[in-house]
């Protein structure tokens, strides 16, 4: 065989050689572009909520003059919510006095249901929420009561248990001699949503 033939075999096969490295190489590519597998859960706020022992409750009918939600752009504004469960009040009274910061807590909780039973009203979803925004939460306090932010922590704590990271928010604790129907937490929120 002559030397040209033979260096011609030799391209031949190096060009074929070529060409399967190159389509291995463009199959590990194609393959490598495969969305990764996402482990975020997928179930709505809702089933969230009952996993936690809750139920969301029935949007309360404002007693006053005002309006419960307003949508403003895209943030959803609740107005201050008691602790309402099954229609009653929870843990009335003032905070170092005849209610314990763990009773406050747990008012604080149900001021969140509630607020997110106005907000569902509002948006028909409450998965059309994107993050929660400011929490103002007001605590009736007793003389010489300062622990506002571990009553507030019920309420912070909870939402991000159900929103995770968009639960996470600014918020205000203000301690105050007394709340409307004689209550021990009152709650406000901003939320915003998904466009």
């Amino acid at each position: 065989v002559s030397t040209q033939s033979t260096g011609s075999v030799l391209c031949a096969r190096s060009f074929r050689s070529t060409q399967l490295g190159s389509r291995s190489v463009v199959n590990k590519f194609r393959f490598s572009t495969k969305k990764p597998f996402s482990n975020m859960s997928t179930d709505s706020i809702e089933a969230i909520i009952r996993s936690k022992g809750y139920e969301l409750p029935e949007a309360a009918v404002p007693a006053f003059s005002y309006i419960p939600s307003l949508v403003s752009g895209n943030h959803l504004y609740i107005s201050g919510q008691v602790p309402k469960r099954g229609g009653e009040l929870v843990n009335n009274g003032k905070v170092g006095g005849n209610v314990t910061i763990e009773q406050a807590q747990e008012a604080a909780r149900w001021c969140v249901l509630n607020g997110l039973a106005h907000a569902k009203k509002a948006l028909g979803t409450l998965d059309k929420i994107q993050r929660a925004v400011k929490v103002t939460v007001f605590v009736a306090s007793a003389s010489g009561f300062h622990d506002q932010p571990k009553v507030a922590n019920g309420a912070s704590d909870f939402l991000i248990e159900i929103f995770g990271e968009n639960g996470k928010h600014t918020r205000s604790a203000v301690g105050v001699y007394e709340l409307p129907l004689g209550v021990s937490v009152e709650i406000e929120f901003i939320f915003e949503l998904k466009v």
